[in-house]
């Protein structure tokens, strides 16, 4: 506690009642909440499996958890939920599915399972028109709007076929005895507000709460929090209305607001000191954010040193701008021998990183994309993860498809388009209805004996997943289906090695979770699904220059930040019209521009190329926004150049040092 400043002691011990914790980029929010569960552990009398903390991502809540190991021995944190949202509801939804008439082990669907039941309810290949017709169920869901309510709002032509489309979707996952993302939130919800002795009893369970990230929470969120915490609303709530960027996906910034009115006596705590970044790139942050009408008047300090200038680059066009920013990045590491993790190049679009990869590339600097392909989205793991939700649920018919057909068991698409008739008519899943006679007899022998294996081999490996170890059991399956074998029939030599490895590793994974766990396969199996749903498998540490979006960066640091295309059309997006919009796009800026700890450099093109075409761009009006006092503009007319006498020097000299220590090591 020594160590703590002021307001964070004061965060830290406050049990009074509701407590807002604004906490402003860098300001040490995650220490607070992990000092105050140890506070509330050690000094306060809570029993660790009273306490929930909860966060957005499955990577926050493994900081979260690390951080408290070395705050508290194993013993004082038996029991404690650190978790994120959509976990702590799979928990309670896991506990209550009854009340629902589902079974314990449902499944839980991922968008490319959703995606499918739309695109058949639609009868549409629009991948744009799925994700719109997603999106909008998304909405619905976070909003607490029932199907039938869907319709009753319905304002026009299209909302009133989402709304038909809605009650048929959700007929459907009931049938598969599944949810997807959305249901994890909205079902414990809905069982809160129905249901007072459920409620009572999981508020008696989680005595106090901790949220992370609050100004991102969207309305179902929200009243999850509010229904859990009850009326003595034991919990701490830390956010910054700053940094509130998520409105696309349903977040409420107007939550803040929300509490004050919902808990009168909540008390607000301002974490401002900020422990990241220099002062002049904590001025450059409040004056931009000073253009946006404030919730709460916060303002970043800090006792670190004034800082470099912030130098903004125009660069003629995009290929300009990323051979700009390699070469930049290659003479200042080169001249301060630093590594590549210590750089970060941030840009509003995942476009915009095609360029600069082949720039890197063409410098062989290693590179790593944050949120690049997710371990769980490749094709060889979603295979094996559909055999491990239909042990976890026969009824999962998406699952039942995928596991049949791959590798394939003998079973054509009419043979499997008759089956789906005969389920689709008695209202059973597909598994049901390959255990059934009656619905093989119109079927071939082969088919039905290929039906009636396939069956019969996932009911065996569910008895053995009672019983032996996860790892082993996956082994056994992929040996019986014969799934390497597969594997290197169906791709080339090296793709089919790598591919084979992913499940290898799986496998692996398997083991050791459920040795550390005492979970079974059929336990790990909703785990994993769920793992897939948020992030899926954790990048590594490497010493490579991190490529990321805005959003993405959230919450992460770099001494040397490049954010790019700081441009009208980009950032602020073109389809940010209305004031509402530009605020959100202001404060993905914020983000953005407090990512840096030591030095921030800006860059905008004059032109890019669109739709084939050149077209002439203007400055991004944030850039005007920023204390001009602050900047240096190179490239810029009446400015200096973007690369002075003495920096072309200097790099020549680096260059040359470092050919001949390469030449020395030969």
């Amino acid at each position: 506690m020594l160590t703590l400043n002021v307001p964070q002691r004061q965060a830290i011990t406050y049990l009074d009642g509701p407590l807002l914790v604004l906490a402003g980029a860098g300001s040490g929010k995650t220490r607070v909440i992990t000092h105050k569960i140890a506070y509330l552990i050690e000094q306060a009398n809570y029993k660790a499996h009273n306490i929930a903390a909860i966060t957005f991502t499955n990577k926050a809540a493994k900081e979260m958890q690390e951080r408290l190991q070395g705050l508290l021995p194993k013993t004082s944190l038996k029991g404690i939920t650190v978790s994120t949202f959509h976990s702590l509801g799979m928990r309670i939804l896991r506990e209550e599915a009854p009340y629902f008439a589902y079974k314990k082990q449902f499944s839980i669907l991922d968008a490319n399972d959703t995606s499918k039941i739309i695109r058949d309810f639609l009868v549409t290949t629009s991948k744009e028109e799925i994700f719109r017709a997603q999106n909008q169920l998304s909405l619905w869901k976070n909003q607490l709007i029932t199907p039938e309510s869907a319709f009753n709002l319905a304002q026009n032509d299209w909302e009133a076929v989402m709304a038909r489309l809605y009650a048929s979707y959700q007929d459907t996952l009931f049938a598969y005895q599944a949810v997807d993302f959305d249901d994890l939130l909205r079902l414990p919800t809905q069982l809160f507000l129905e249901n007072t002795e459920a409620q009572e009893k999981w508020q008696h369970r989680l005595r106090y709460l901790l949220i992370d990230e609050y100004q991102d929470t969207n309305h179902c969120q929200y009243e999850l929090v509010k229904l859990l915490v009850g009326k003595k609303g034991m919990f701490t709530a830390v956010g910054d209305d700053n940094q509130s960027i998520y409105a696309w996906r349903g977040a409420n910034i107007e939550n803040l607001n929300r509490l004050q009115n919902d808990f009168y006596q909540l008390k607000i705590i301002k974490l401002e000191q900020n422990y990241r970044s220099s002062r002049r790139i904590l001025h450059a942050a409040n004056t931009l954010i000073s253009h946006n009408p404030r919730l709460y008047e916060k303002k970043l300090w800090s006792e670190h040193g004034v800082g470099d200038p912030i130098e903004v680059i125009v660069c003629k066009d995009e290929e300009h701008e990323a051979d700009i920013i390699v070469n930049r990045l290659i003479t200042h590491r080169l001249q301060h021998n630093k590594k590549l993790m210590d750089y970060a190049i941030l840009y509003r679009s995942n476009h915009q990183a095609r360029i600069l990869e082949k720039a890197l590339r063409d410098q062989r600097i290693l590179y790593q994309i944050s949120g690049g392909q997710s371990f769980f989205d490749k094709a060889e793991i979603k295979d094996v993860l559909a055999y491990l939700r239909l042990l976890n649920n026969p009824d999962d018919d998406p699952a039942f498809i995928r596991a049949l057909t791959t590798p394939k068991k003998g079973v054509g698409n009419q043979s499997l388009e008759k089956l789906n008739q005969y389920a689709k008519s008695h209202q059973i899943s597909l598994f049901a209805a390959a255990k059934l006679p009656e619905a093989l007899d119109s079927l071939g022998k082969s088919q039905s004996e290929a039906l009636q294996y396939f069956t019969s081999l996932i009911e065996q490996t569910q008895e053995s997943s009672l019983t032996e170890p996860a790892g082993a059991v996956l082994q056994n399956l992929l040996k019986t289906i014969d799934y390497e074998n597969h594997l290197f029939q169906t791709e080339e030599l090296r793709p089919a090695e790598i591919k084979w490895k992913n499940t290898q590793d799986l496998a692996s994974w398997l083991t050791k979770k459920g040795e550390q766990d005492g979970k079974n396969l059929l336990e790990l199996s909703q785990t994993l699904a769920l793992m897939n749903l948020l992030e899926g498998k954790e990048e590594g540490e490497i010493d490579a220059v991190k490529l990321s979006t805005l959003h993405a960066s959230k919450g992460l640091e770099y001494p040397y930040v490049f954010l790019i295309g700081c441009e009208e059309g980009i950032l602020p997006h073109s389809e940010s019209s209305e004031a509402a919009q530009i605020e959100e796009e202001r404060r993905l800026m914020y983000v953005g521009v407090t990512r840096a700890q030591q030095n921030l450099t800006l860059t905008y093109c004059a032109k890019r190329r669109k739709a084939g075409t050149w077209q002439f761009i203007d400055p991004s009006r944030f850039i005007d926004e920023l204390p001009q006092e602050d900047l240096k503009f190179l490239g810029k007319k009446g400015s200096d150049p973007i690369v002075s006498k003495t920096e072309g020097q200097a790099r020549l000299a680096g260059l040359s040092a470092m050919l001949s220590d390469k030449i020395k090591d030969r």
